[in-house]
């Protein structure tokens, strides 16, 4: 019985890996990362992101989150329409998937009407940098402690972000200072 189990289990997985190959499209992302969560927790400073509806136009943007009791985490985004702005927030709770090293998270808005996947791809060491990606590929962040990263580190974490399938070129990087607004043409 064994045998036929781990059988089966290799034709599924081939047969998946055969119709992303077929499609072109890459198959889902995944993270070797291990987050400690408690560490993990707290404000995060969005320095460049691929966005998404909500993050379009955004400035000195967040992600807070927070442990609960019963293992769910609160994920509360924090951003201003504009500097000068009062700090507006929307509020999201997260879960993490089991076996995955705290790194593969289940976010739903709403009450769950929207419901997205995050993965923590990599965290410096001493917890101050993150790369956040999507099993799909189709978002990105490059989270810090600090509101402020200097370019050539930005560009750096927005490299290593090439080798999990993002072109850097797609990342923008969100004002987080009046000083770093774009110029006016």
């Amino acid at each position: 019985m064994g045998k036929i189990l781990l059988a089966a289990l290799l034709i599924g997985l081939g047969l998946t890996a055969y119709s992303y190959a077929k499609s072109g499209k890459p198959a889902p992302l995944t993270s070797s990362a291990d987050v400690d969560l408690e560490r993990y927790m707290g404000r995060w400073w969005v320095i460049s992101h691929i966005p998404y509806f909500a993050e379009n136009g955004k400035v000195a943007t967040a992600d807070i989150y927070a442990l609960k009791p019963d293992g769910k985490i609160d994920n509360v985004f924090a951003y201003r329409k504009a500097f000068g702005q009062p700090e507006q927030r929307m509020q999201a709770t997260a879960r993490v998937y089991p076996g995955t090293r705290n790194t593969h998270w289940q976010v739903r808005f709403w009450g769950g009407l929207i419901r997205a996947q995050l993965l923590i791809l990599e965290v410096s060491p001493d917890y101050r940098w993150a790369l956040i990606g999507n099993p799909d590929r189709s978002l990105a962040w490059v989270f810090a402690r600090d509101p402020v990263m200097d370019d050539a580190t930005l560009a750096g974490l927005q490299e290593k972000l090439r080798a999990y399938g993002y072109d850097p070129a797609a990342m923008k990087r969100v004002p987080q200072t009046p000083d770093q607004l774009p110029a006016s043409n």
